[in-house]
């Protein structure tokens, strides 16, 4: 009797899709939870040979990386416990785009992911961006254009400006009115006071010169 034992390999198979200077997220993670960390090997290729990024007994190891992932991949060791390898990769060209596999051992699970880089979408993003910059540069003109297109803020000022000098003329020539007419009462009432006194300095003057058959003694008032 012989028995044979095969190994069945798990593999997955996703695509996404990211722009050139963005970021994407390529996941990875493991369905056996039986095997210990310090025992787990995680093995991410791009293109079946370039080397992304190495997971070794839970420990992660870059130093046969290729160049062209170099300081644009990152991990995220909090998740190891719970099976999760994936990888972020930043800074995205058109030379990024291909098939990464991510290899799991012992557990013998391989994921596949396709990165597609849309350049027509990174066009509308960097076109989407430029008119958001027009459209902030407009609001920041706005107000000029505002104060140049608007000639009747001009005109309103120059009414309450004209209204302002005519209620004041007005204020003032009242003023003066009021003082001359004042000025004049009291010289009449001056003038008046005096032709009384001279008056009686020449009905005096007449009583004391006139002849003493023409004085009419008139009485004088009690006090």
């Amino acid at each position: 009797w012989s028995i044979t034992v095969s190994v069945v390999s798990v593999s997955l198979q996703e695509t996404v899709e990211a722009v050139i200077g963005g970021s994407v997220l390529l996941p990875c993670s493991s369905t056996e939870h039986g095997h210990k960390l310090q025992d787990t090997n995680v093995h991410w290729r791009a293109n079946g040979s370039k080397i992304v990024y190495d997971i070794v007994k839970g420990e992660e190891t870059v130093s046969d990386q290729d160049q062209q992932y170099k300081n644009r991949t990152e991990t995220f060791p909090e998740e190891y416990e719970r099976g999760n390898f994936s990888i972020k990769l930043t800074d995205l060209t058109h030379t990024d785009a291909g098939k990464y596999t991510c290899q799991i051992t012992p557990s013998n699970e391989q994921e596949t992911v396709q990165l597609i880089i849309n350049e027509l979408f990174a066009e509308s993003t960097a076109e989407k961006r430029s008119i958001s910059t027009e459209q902030e540069n407009q609001g920041e003109t706005e107000p000029d254009s505002v104060e140049t297109s608007s000639p009747w803020l001009w005109v309103g000022i120059a009414l309450v400006i004209i209204v302002t000098v005519i209620v004041i003329g007005f204020i003032v020539a009242w003023w003066k009115r009021k003082n001359s007419s004042s000025r004049r009462t009291d010289r009449h009432d001056k003038s008046s006071t005096r032709k009384t006194r001279e008056n009686k300095y020449c009905d005096n003057d007449t009583f004391i010169n006139s002849p003493a058959s023409d004085r009419v003694l008139r009485p004088r008032p009690r006090p």
